[in-house]
């Protein structure tokens, strides 16, 4: 099974299974030199585990962070970082009774032809959104580090569920959108959104939604033209993220509507300083970062798991079958994704800052 590692200079390989021992992640190339303990990946990894409100899976997992190699004395060494949490809520009967019985919308039945029915399909194995707190741990890392160094910070909202989109974003209700359930900074829309989500789960459906990302402090040509480009890492390393099915960087669809002199940004000076007037094109230009504030939206998909009844195939008998799944699920998988987005535009910005020689080898202690 290939498809583990994420990242050149700042690489990443993910490990484990949903219903496995453990789910972790192990990450080379970060500098010598970071202050770094569990503390600093455990914050991160607390706003995105299961069962914390009635709109996520009831799962109960602690997600407690180990950090097995590459630190000493609170620093990391240079050395790859080995970091894991252990599954301890794990309750595979409801896939046992469905093991020959693909969901629709799900990646059951291509992992059971790619794998000749031999890949772990307890809690989707390694397709579960449980994996993406392998992401999340090497994020953690890549936040620090770019904070640390370069100041660049990364912050991820949702914007969207289920058709119903948040309005008067401003930089200081962005500040508040781990305060409620669905982590919408605008609370009306954030209301609405949870009533949806729980008018879903009580239907046996599930619903979609968007979140939004936004990096600033990025220095100016960041990334690579053509495959190297900046959009076309981010978007790899995003679409790794279950669910995912659209990304879209500044004005996105909508610019593509307008005529070129609606949608180019004007450059002026600022304090002796290059900006542009608006920014449509995202933060980025020919996959090089322009300096503006990198903005991007991510949409994900209904969660596939449904306790709604639907027709799907039983190919154990080679005949059709309805199912209703069983089992513990996301009605909506957005409000647990915010975290997740940020860390792993962090780890796409962290490669590329460590392939322009913009952060050291080593650093000196403390970062500073």
């Amino acid at each position: 099974m290939g498809g583990n590692i994420l990242g050149e200079r700042f690489a990443a390989m993910s490990f484990g299974e949903s219903h496995g021992r453990c789910v972790g992640i192990v990450v080379d190339g970060c500098p010598a030199g970071l202050p770094l303990a569990e503390s600093d990946i455990q914050g991160q990894l607390d706003l995105r585990k299961p069962g914390q409100s009635a709109v996520t899976t009831q799962r109960k997992e602690e997600d407690r962070v180990e950090i097995l190699s590459g630190t000493f004395n609170g620093l990391t060494t240079g050395a790859p970082i080995c970091m894991l949490i252990w599954n301890k809520d794990a309750d595979s009967r409801a896939y046992e009774a469905i093991k020959n019985i693909p969901r629709p919308g799900h990646a059951d039945y291509p992992a059971m032809v790619k794998y000749g029915g031999f890949a772990d399909y307890r809690g989707s194995g390694r397709f579960s959104g449980r994996l993406t707190a392998t992401l999340v741990m090497a994020g953690a890392v890549a936040q620090k580090l770019l904070k640390t160094t370069l100041g660049i910070e990364t912050v991820a909202y949702t914007s969207e569920i289920g058709g119903i989109k948040a309005g008067n974003i401003t930089k200081a209700n962005i500040a508040t959108r781990y305060s409620n359930d669905v982590r919408c900074p605008d609370p009306d829309a954030a209301e609405k959104m949870r009533d949806a989500i729980l008018k879903a789960r009580k239907d046996g459906d599930s619903l979609g939604g968007v979140v939004e990302c936004t990096s600033t402090g990025l220095p100016v040509g960041l990334g690579e033209p053509i495959f190297g480009s900046l959009e076309s890492d981010l978007s790899k390393a995003l679409f790794s993220i279950p669910a995912v099915k659209a990304i879209e960087f500044g004005s996105g669809f909508e610019g593509s509507q307008r005529r070129g002199s609606q949608n180019n940004d004007v450059y002026y000076l600022e304090k002796g300083k290059v900006v542009t007037k608006t920014n449509n094109a995202g933060g980025i230009l020919g996959g090089l970062s322009t300096g503006m504030p990198l903005v991007l939206r991510v949409g994900f998909k209904p969660a596939a798991s449904i306790a709604k009844e639907q027709e799907t195939l039983d190919v154990s008998k080679n005949e059709q079958a309805k199912l209703a799944v069983p089992g513990r699920h996301d009605p909506c998988v957005v409000p647990r994704a915010p975290p997740i987005v940020e860390c792993v535009v962090s780890m796409v910005l962290a490669d590329h800052a460590l392939r322009a020689g913009l952060i050291p080898p080593v650093l000196k202690v403390g970062g500073k």
